[in-house]
C-alpha cells in the first residue's frame, strides 16, 4: 500500500467499541495509511458495528451510504459485533467490500490487497468459540477521555442479550497490559481514562476457562491508583452484583477514581429480573445505591432500564418506575426492548406492542430529566474539579465535573483539556450548570 492511502473510521455503540476503534486505527496508520474523518474522502471506509439494538442495525446502512457519497470508488469494511452475528447479511449491503468477524477485525489491514470493490462483500468471520483470546485496546486522540479496555467478552447468559455471541466468553487482560497501557495514555497528555469492557467487574475471572488468577477488578482498581501521571480514572458500567464494598470504600478514598458510577438495573421487578437471567435482586441493588451515597454523597449514579420486556404488564413497569422514582439515582439510560434472533426473550410470551414500549419508554425518559435535575440541584455550591472538552458548541465551551455534572462557560481554546476549581453557580434552560471560578489556575 502506498502512504498515500486514505481510511476514515465510523464507531457504532459503546465505548469498547471506541476503543477497539482507536486502536485499529493505529494499527492502520502504523502500515502507512493516512487517518482522515469520515465525512472527508478516503480510500478506505471502516464501520465498527453494534447490534445492541435495532436502531444499530438500521444505522448502519445509512453509514454505507454516506460514505460512498465521499467516495463511490471506496473500498467499505463492516467489522464488530454485528459483522460477527450477521456477516452474511452486511456482505449483501450495496458497497460493503469486506465483512470481518470478532477476531479477524484486529487483522484488518492483513486482509486487504486488493482495493477493487467486490460485487459481494468477502467475509472473514470465525466460529464464536474460537473468540477466546485477548487483544488489548483504548482510545487516544478522539476525545479529552481514554476509553481503556481492561475485558472482553461476557460468560452471562441474559435472555435478551447478544453479546456473549459476538464477543465470545470473558477474558481479560493481564494486569501489566493495563497499567503500561493506562501510562501510554497519560503521557499523551489525557486527563481522564474510563475503565471499559462488557463486564468489567468480572476483571481476572471468566467461568469458562482463559482465567487470570492473579488478579481481580479490585486489585487493579488498587493498582491504577497507584500509577503516576493519571489525574482521573472513571469506572464504566459495572454488574451490581461484581460491584463490591471494597470497591466502593476505595473509591471514596481514591487519589485518581472519581464518584460515578453506572450501574445496569434494567428491570426494578424481581420476578422480571429472574427471566431476564440477571444475577442479583432489587434489593441488593438498593444496598449497592446506599452504600455509595453512604460513604460519597456526592457521587453521581447512573442507570440502565429496558422498558417492554416480554412478560412486562402495566404493574410491572409501575413497580419498575416506582422503585426508580425512590432511589438516590442521578440519570437513567433508557432501553426499549426490542427482539433479537438467537435469545431466549425472542420466544418469550407476554410480547408488549411497541406503542406501549415507546409510552414507558417516554415515561422513564421523563423521569431521567427529573432524577439529573434533582442530582445538580444538590451540587450548587459545592466546589469541584472541571475537565473541559474540546468542542466549540455555540461560542460555549462544555465540561464535566469528577461526580459528572455538565458546565459551560465562554468558549475559551485555552481550557481543552485542563482541569479548574469550580463553585456551581445555577443550572440554565438547557439544563446545564454554570459556575464561579475559584480560581482559573490550572489544576492539571
Amino acid at each position: 500500500m502506498t502512504k498515500e492511502k486514505k481510511v476514515a473510521f465510523y464507531t457504532l455503540g459503546c465505548k469498547l467499541n471506541f476503543s477497539e476503534t482507536s486502536t485499529i486505527a493505529r494499527n492502520f496508520q502504523s502500515e502507512g495509511f493516512e487517518r482522515v474523518g469520515f465525512e472527508e474522502y478516503a480510500d478506505i471506509y471502516v464501520i465498527n458495528t453494534c447490534t445492541v439494538t435495532d436502531n444499530a442495525d438500521k444505522r448502519f446502512k445509512t453509514i454505507v451510504r454516506s460514505a460512498l457519497k465521499q467516495n463511490e470508488n471506496a473500498f467499505l469494511i463492516a467489522i464488530g459485533c454485528y459483522a460477527q452475528l450477521k456477516p452474511e447479511e452486511l456482505a449483501k449491503v450495496d458497497g460493503v467490500d469486506l465483512v470481518l468477524g470478532a477476531t479477524e477485525k484486529f487483522k484488518v489491514t492483513d486482509y486487504i490487497n486488493d482495493l477493487s470493490k467486490n460485487e459481494i462483500g468477502e467475509v472473514h468471520s470465525c466460529e464464536i468459540d474460537e473468540a477466546d483470546f485477548y487483544v488489548g485496546s483504548y482510545s487516544i486522540g478522539d476525545r479529552t477521555r481514554a476509553f481503556l479496555k481492561v475485558q472482553d467478552g461476557c460468560d452471562y447468559k441474559c435472555t435478551y442479550c447478544t453479546i456473549p455471541l459476538a464477543r465470545g466468553i470473558s477474558r481479560s487482560d493481564i494486569l501489566e497490559n493495563v497499567l503500561e497501557n493506562a501510562k501510554e495514555i497519560s503521557k499523551k497528555g489525557i486527563k481522564e481514562i474510563v475503565l471499559t469492557g462488557v463486564n468489567i467487574g468480572d476483571y481476572g475471572k471468566g467461568e469458562f476457562g482463559n482465567k487470570n488468577h492473579e488478579n481481580t477488578f479490585f486489585e487493579l482498581v488498587e493498582a491504577l491508583d497507584k500509577t503516576e501521571g493519571i489525574h482521573r480514572l472513571r469506572i464504566s458500567s459495572i454488574e451490581p452484583n461484581l460491584l463490591k464494598n471494597e470497591t466502593i470504600d476505595f473509591v471514596a478514598n481514591s487519589n485518581s477514581f472519581v464518584p460515578h458510577f453506572h450501574i445496569p438495573l434494567q428491570s426494578g421487578s424481581n420476578e422480571l429480573l429472574k427471566i431476564m437471567k440477571r444475577r442479583y435482586t432489587k434489593e441488593l441493588y438498593v444496598d449497592r445505591v446506599n452504600h455509595i451515597k453512604k460513604v460519597m454523597p456526592n457521587a453521581c449514579i447512573g442507570v440502565d432500564v429496558i422498558v417492554g420486556f416480554p412478560g412486562e404488564t402495566d404493574e410491572i413497569f409501575l413497580e419498575t418506575y416506582n422503585f426508580l422514582n425512590e432511589l438516590d439515582i442521578s440519570y437513567l439510560h433508557v432501553f426499549t426492548y426490542s427482539e433479537r434472533p438467537n435469545t431466549e426473550a425472542v420466544l418469550m410470551d407476554g410480547i408488549v406492542p411497541p406503542k406501549v414500549r415507546q409510552k414507558r419508554s417516554k415515561m422513564l425518559r421523563g423521569l431521567s430529566v427529573k432524577k439529573r435535575r434533582a442530582f445538580y440541584e444538590s451540587q450548587l455550591n459545592n466546589e469541584l474539579s472541571v475537565l473541559f472538552e474540546g468542542e466549540n458548541k455555540d461560542g460555549f465551551i462544555h465540561g464535566f465535573t469528577e461526580n459528572y455534572v455538565k458546565v459551560k462557560t465562554n468558549w475559551n481554546p485555552d481550557l481543552v483539556n485542563t482541569i479548574h476549581k469550580i463553585k456551581l453557580k445555577e443550572i440554565d434552560e438547557d439544563g446545564i450548570v454554570k459556575f464561579n471560578w475559584i480560581n482559573k489556575s490550572i489544576l492539571a
